[in-house]
Order: structure tokens, then C-alpha cells, then sequence
């Protein structure tokens, strides 16, 4: 729990391989909040269903847990790309309803060499699940997030360096200016 009487929520959000679900695990373990991944929700509901194809449900389920949890007054974590206003708008809908703090973080890695070493690169964690090509990212629908968010650069920064980039700045409020 935060320092405020009122639980967080922390959306980070970005397109795949920019670091977001490190970031979001390790941020979620240090403030000891609920972990809630959209990656694992959709696939478990892919591999649960008959479904083909989730399209908006796993943020309806994420938004569901998190209010839950928000509503406990735990801080939640929530790890997805959150590529449109609609899904960002869903995250500010379950804060305001539920009494509770709103960070919204944007992560992104500026040197497209690096994002795509790390697209090509990775490894499935999460059984099942078939990671985006590079082609995948560059493609996907993607809307620029408003003023209003954070954003924290990964690139040429280690996960540990992000990560200590992504606490101060979810730790201190006044200093929302984006790093």
C-alpha cells in the first residue's frame, strides 16, 4: 500500500518489447501490489475457450480484477499495451471508481536497433503465447498517448536503471513530467 490512504493504480503501459511486463513485475514485488498482466489473462481465456480471438475481454477482465482489488484498498500493477484511448479510458473509469490514485505510464525504447534486438530476441514466458514479430509491432494500431501520461525511455538503460527511473517517478508525484 502507498503512503496515501487511497490504493494506486499503475497502468504501464507500451508496445511490446519496449520492457514493460520487466518493469511491471519488478515494480509490482517492490510495492507489493497485485500483479495483473493482460498477456496471461488473454491467453488463459484463448486457452480456456473457444475463442480465436479475445479481442476486448482481457481488459474487461483485467478492469474487473483491479477494481476489485482496488476496492480491497490494494495497489494493483497493471502490465499492458494499452494501445488506444478506449483501453486508457477503461484504467481512468476503474480509478475514479473505485476512490483510487491513477499513474499512467508509458514505456517506450527510442532506438528502434535496440527495440527490435529485443522483439527478435525474446523468449515466450507464458505457455501458449505467440510473441509479435517485429513486423507485428511496427504495424499494430497504436495511438499516441495524450499529454496527460509519463513516459520512461528504456533504451540504453539497463532493467535495473528503468526500474529505478520508473519508482522515483511513480513515488513522487510532483515529479510528472516524464524522464
Amino acid at each position: 500500500m502507498t503512503l496515501s490512504s487511497r490504493p494506486r493504480l499503475t497502468v504501464i503501459g507500451g508496445l511490446p518489447g519496449t520492457g514493460k511486463t520487466t518493469l511491471a513485475r519488478q515494480a509490482a514485488k517492490a510495492w507489493r501490489a497485485v500483479y495483473l498482466r493482460i498477456d496471461t489473462i488473454e491467453q488463459a481465456l484463448l486457452s480456456s475457450t473457444a475463442l480465436h480471438e479475445v479481442g476486448p475481454a482481457g481488459y474487461a477482465v483485467a478492469r474487473a480484477q483491479a477494481l476489485d482489488n482496488l476496492r480491497g484498498g490494494l495497489d494493483v500493477v497493471a502490465d499492458c499495451v494499452n494501445p488506444l484511448p478506449v483501453t486508457r479510458m477503461m484504467w481512468q473509469s476503474a480509478a475514479a471508481e473505485a476512490g483510487a490514485d491513477l499513474i499512467e505510464i508509458e514505456v517506450v525504447c527510442s532506438d528502434p536497433v535496440e527495440h527490435r534486438r529485443r522483439i527478435e530476441t525474446r523468449i515466450a514466458d507464458i505457455a501458449g503465447h505467440r510473441l509479435p514479430s517485429w513486423r507485428d509491432v511496427t504495424e499494430r494500431d497504436y495511438a499516441p498517448w495524450d499529454g496527460a501520461s509519463l513516459q520512461l525511455d528504456t533504451a540504453g538503460r539497463t532493467p535495473a536503471e528503468a526500474l529505478q527511473a520508473l519508482l522515483a517517478i511513480a513515488d513522487d508525484r510532483n515529479r510528472f513530467r516524464g524522464i
